[in-house]
């Protein structure tokens, strides 16, 4: 696995050994990184069930500020950490705890993100309750993106609160569902 683009471009990343991470294949964060622009003037992302990392440091990699990652896994949380050094990267935050917990911490601290990238577990997935978090925290800055990975025969609303669907792209078993936050 690698970092497709940016200051980071084609950096190898470290992912956690055994079956209870699935890493975004690269070619996927390619296509989900170009549907996004490709990169970044600043802005902070938030990379829940971050396994890797590897969408944060992309992130990192195409111009971001700032990126927080969340996973329950010790193993994924040493495996960001050794990612980090290995990049020199001192731009992170680490939380070891579950999206929701997560997300109701960085509503305590009043953090606004720029860009969530949702990729759990395909069988334990409750997206749209994490969607509907993210907002009721008010964790979402005027015009950010939240993508969404999900097995492509998962389907979720057109809107949800102020966050509106502008595209659905498939990539064999996976498919990626992106929102935008309503220009306030």
């Amino acid at each position: 696995m690698r970092i497709v683009a940016g200051i980071y471009g084609s950096r190898r990343l470290e992912a956690p050994q055994g079956m209870d991470t699935r890493p975004t294949q690269d070619k996927i964060r390619e296509a989900l990184f170009s549907s996004l622009g490709g990169f970044f003037d600043g802005g902070r992302v938030l990379d829940l069930y971050a396994g890797s990392g590897a969408i944060g440091f992309e992130a990192l990699s195409r111009g971001m500020e700032e990126a927080v990652f969340c996973d329950v896994s010790a193993a994924a949380i040493a495996v960001i950490r050794r990612n980090a050094e290995a990049l020199k990267e001192e731009r992170i935050r680490i939380l070891k705890m579950k999206a929701r917990k997560a997300i109701a911490l960085l509503g305590k601290e009043r953090k606004k993100f720029d860009l969530v990238y949702l990729d759990p577990p395909y069988k334990k997935q409750e997206n749209e309750a994490i969607l509907t978090a993210l907002l009721e925290e008010g964790l979402l800055n005027p015009g950010a993106e939240v993508a969404v990975e999900s097995l492509k025969e998962e389907s979720f609303p057109e809107e949800i609160g102020a966050l509106r669907r502008k595209k659905e792209s498939s990539y064999g078993i996976t498919k990626i569902s992106y929102y935008r936050m309503a220009q306030e």
